[in-house]
């Protein structure tokens, strides 16, 4: 009877602490301020900043640090803040900087919420063109505008509330065999997580799309990004930014629809290569 009992309390504190996570989720519904979209986020764009901020230091020592290149920052910079200022990210409330981290083997590009950005120096000594970078951090841009690093807060925010919730009411401390039930919770919570963030990066591929050509570059140089990644990356190893980006396939077909939907009537003339 005790046992049963206990069992009974267990999955009333998991119904509970699960409706807890659920309602709190869906109350946090704010609406983005440049892409009109209705999003499920629980920290302000000012705590996005700020957390940015903080995480800062420990990405760039994750990856070598800042770059002593010089030159190579200033062209960082500059390209990534003429990506800004001259597309609807303008209107964002977020303060963008760009880091170029020295880091020769790691071919990537992060963003953090708030507006922190960083490109590897594998990554843009492989870009040949000023429109290559601009793609890139314009890919990067559209993570931060999209707002997807607080979503997916939000996201791993339920997903743990959930996740305790059902570990909290299949786990039995007299059973071992139910250890095997939480961990099975574990592991989709993971799921659900990864997948949602594949869905944002194909999303600011769209949005680097629109960002890029606001901002004077041809867009297609996006695909050129991706037509050199896939060169560079041996059939053995390939690209770091392969395995925290979707299938190279697949986004290429993406940016094709996104530049076909945002200019109907073709690529207009004199946008920089």
């Amino acid at each position: 009877m005790n046992r049963l009992g206990g069992g009974v309390g267990r999955i009333v504190i998991g119904l509970v602490i699960a409706g807890f996570s659920v309602f709190t989720y869906f109350s946090s519904q704010q609406e983005n301020p440049v892409t009109g979209e209705q999003q499920w986020v629980s920290i302000t764009p000012n705590q996005e900043v700020a957390l940015g901020l903080q995480s800062r230091p420990s990405l760039e020592q994750q990856f070598g640090g800042q770059s002593r290149d010089s030159q190579a920052q200033q062209l960082v910079d500059r390209v990534g803040q003429q990506v800004v200022q001259s597309s609807d990210a303008k209107r964002s409330p977020y303060r963008f900087e760009f880091h170029l981290l020295d880091d020769p083997k790691t071919i990537n590009a992060f963003a953090l919420p708030g507006g922190q950005i960083f490109i590897t120096t594998a990554l843009a000594s492989k870009l040949r063109q000023e429109g290559e970078l601009a793609g890139v951090l314009g890919h990067e841009v559209g993570h931060v505008v999209g707002r997807h690093g607080a979503e997916r807060l939000a996201k791993a925010q339920l997903t743990q509330g959930l996740t305790g919730a059902a570990v909290i009411a299949t786990y039995d401390p007299g059973n071992p065999a139910s250890r095997s039930s939480a961990a099975v919770a574990a592991a989709i919570g993971s799921l659900v997580n990864m997948r949602f963030g594949r869905d944002d990066e194909l999303e600011s591929d769209r949005l680097g799309v629109r960002y890029m050509a606001q901002a004077g570059y041809d867009p297609r140089s996006m695909i050129k990004v991706l037509q050199v990644l896939k060169a560079s990356g041996g059939s053995n190893r390939p690209p770091e930014f392969f395995s925290t980006h979707p299938d190279p396939d697949r986004r290429l077909e993406r940016i094709q629809e996104a530049i076909k939907e945002e200019f109907p009537n073709g690529i207009p003339q004199g946008l920089k290569p």
